[in-house]
């Protein structure tokens, strides 16, 4: 539908008169005949009836004036949605279920005014290239690299150290455990069929392997994470990394466990990532809501995030 047909058509319904309307619109009246008959053809209705006194709405067009109404609003939200300065803070996070969407969440929840876009891109090369663009205006990642090796104008915060926990079945060695030593783990198989070579989060999990002697196999297709916890809640060998805010839901008579895995406690570190040129004014109140991390005692993480 042409949505400057269906402008000039409330103009006119507010006008009364095709002469005002065309008036308001900085058009000739003839263009508002032809934008109004171009619509009413396309409808297949009269909209206007013409009277001495101007353009009076038929039943038909009385009808249509709330919907072009609203299809005008939906317009203007629709541009708003992507224009600069006007849009909604547009947020990527690693995973909806992961600990970025919660805290972008506990954001929301402080900041209700706030308009908020969530995305997901598959990772922190992806996301720096967004942030760098333009496209979004944060992100919360795992940064492997130094500081001088990002982009120009790119700044990272660390602004959660969020700690691991392990998920086992009821039939596994430790599913009775209340916590676990990193080094309790050694010899135990760790399912993630989820880590991707390359990745930062395949960073973190392969220094974690390397630093404390552990098994964790990323084998076999990554179905998600249903049929993941399905896996292990059968198994009584494999087990799988979470983060401490990961949602997880399971069936009841699955029975899974989440141990918490300390002494010490290895934390994944999630930074927020943004153009130091931004201006948008939510930034600046996401930015200030997470502060920064600071190193938790008794916690481990790898020294690229130190």
């Amino acid at each position: 539908m042409d949505l400057d047909a269906v402008r000039t058509f409330v103009a006119a319904a507010d006008a009364g008169r095709f002469q005002e309307a065309a008036a308001t619109l900085s058009i000739t009246q003839q263009a508002v005949s032809k934008r109004v008959a171009a619509l009413e053809k396309d409808l297949g209705v009269r909209l206007f009836t013409r009277t001495a006194r101007g353009a009076r709405l038929t039943i038909d067009g009385q009808a249509f004036l709330p919907h072009a109404r609203e299809l005008l609003r939906s317009e203007e939200r629709a541009a708003a949605s992507v224009r600069p300065g006007r849009r909604a803070l547009r947020v990527d996070v690693i995973g909806r279920r992961l600990a970025p969407a919660a805290l972008l969440g506990d954001f929301h929840r402080t900041h209700p005014g706030t308009e908020l876009d969530v995305v997901t891109l598959f990772d922190a090369d992806a996301a720096l290239t967004a942030v760098r663009s333009g496209t979004i205006d944060a992100s919360f990642r795992a940064v492997t690299v130094p500081a001088r090796q990002l982009p120009d104008g790119i700044v990272t915060d660390r602004v959660y150290d969020e700690p691991l926990q392990l998920v086992t079945g009821p039939a596994h060695a430790f599913a009775d455990a209340r916590t676990l030593r990193p080094e309790q783990l050694a010899g135990h198989r760790i399912w993630m069929p989820g880590l991707v070579a390359g990745t930062e989060w395949a960073v973190f999990y392969d220094d974690l392997a390397a630093e404390f002697g552990l098994t964790i196999e990323a084998t076999g297709p990554d179905f998600g994470t249903e049929p993941l916890l399905d896996t292990i809640a059968d198994s009584p060998t494999l087990a799988t990394f979470v983060g401490e805010r990961t949602r997880l839901v399971w069936p009841a008579d699955e029975d899974l466990r989440r141990i918490p895995v300390q002494d010490p406690t290895p934390v994944y570190p999630h930074s927020l990532i943004w153009r130091d040129d931004n201006p948008h004014p939510a930034l600046t109140a996401l930015r200030v809501h997470l502060g920064s991390a600071r190193p938790a005692p008794g916690s481990w993480m790898p020294k690229w995030a130190r």
